[in-house]
């Protein structure tokens, strides 16, 4: 789920013929249904080539399919820079993303690490067709998908094979509970190589009590933490992304405080005892409390 900073157009026009790169905005917007609800591409008005995925009406995933690292989402964004700060620029990673949506951060890995080697986990295989069909991937880039539950797919990683795992799992607006666990995270922490990182995308709003309560969870398996959001999400002014990191290694906070500073929607960075203080009186999330991230209140996304 993100929030864009560019237009999308609305409508529900029947689907036409798919060109041979992909969806053009000739053939106007698409809806479909897919195993988790509705699926809508819209196209930007702004980029002639770009493709907004929508489900029930969330925002999943944006796409440009004349450029690859274009990510118009603040929250695609942020995961942007930890993917081009996890390791020197232009080296191949092995990434696992755990959720697929459109594959804007596979594709973008992709396209700035030639190479690289990408897993992709997302339930929902209908909709994984159709973003093949309608906005297919590159030939050459090393990206497969697999229709399984994200936490399977972890658990089914070999231990310390991967560079970056990225957690953007949505069901709907919400991301389920079995994906926000202690336990889930030590398996992410398991399938790291040394000096990988962990990322993941969650979404909050009001006194922030789903976020802290994942700063403990991340905290009680990594000893390295810092959050990226956007200041009115960070004071309560609205429902918004958050972007949790997480290391065994420090991590370059002053590079991404620099990157997130200069985004077209300004984010701070969070760290050490201000994070910290952030968190403070919150609990870890553990398979046996925890609960999905909260319902978006109406009309956010309008």
């Amino acid at each position: 789920m993100g929030r864009s900073s560019s237009r999308s157009a609305r409508s529900d026009e029947p689907a036409a013929t798919t060109g041979p790169g992909g969806r053009t905005h000739a053939q106007g917007p698409l809806s479909r249904p897919v195993g988790s609800g509705l699926a809508e591409l819209r196209p930007d008005r702004d980029r002639p080539s770009a493709w907004s995925l929508l489900i029930d009406g969330a925002p999943q995933s944006l796409v440009d399919l004349a450029d690859p690292t274009h990510l118009g989402f603040e929250y695609q964004r942020r995961l942007g820079h930890l993917i081009d700060l996890v390791a020197p620029a232009g080296r191949p990673l092995t990434v696992l993303h755990l959720g697929g949506g459109a594959l804007t951060l596979a594709r973008y890995t992709a396209a700035t690490r030639p190479r690289s080697r990408q897993q992709v986990a997302e339930i929902d295989t209908a909709l994984t067709e159709l973003v093949r069909t309608e906005l297919p991937l590159e030939r050459g880039w090393q990206i497969k998908v697999r229709g399984g539950d994200a936490r399977s797919v972890l658990e089914r990683t070999p231990e310390g094979t991967v560079d970056l795992v990225i957690t953007d799992v949505f069901s709907g607006a919400r991301t389920p509970a079995h994906c926000t666990t202690v336990e889930f995270t030590a398996l992410a922490a398991r399938a790291l190589a040394p000096g990988g990182w962990y990322a993941a995308n969650i979404a909050d709003g009001g006194a922030l009590p789903f976020a802290r309560s994942q700063v403990a969870t991340l905290g009680a398996v990594f000893p390295e933490l810092c959050l990226i959001a956007d200041p009115a999400v960070l004071r309560g002014k609205r429902f918004g992304n958050l972007v949790l990191a997480a290391a065994h290694a420090p991590l370059p906070v002053a590079d991404l405080t620099r990157r997130a500073a200069s985004d077209p929607s300004h984010g701070r960075v969070e760290h050490g005892r201000a994070l910290a203080d952030f968190a403070a009186g919150a609990a870890p999330a553990t398979d046996a409390t925890a609960a999905p991230s909260p319902e978006p209140p109406p009309g956010v996304f309008r």
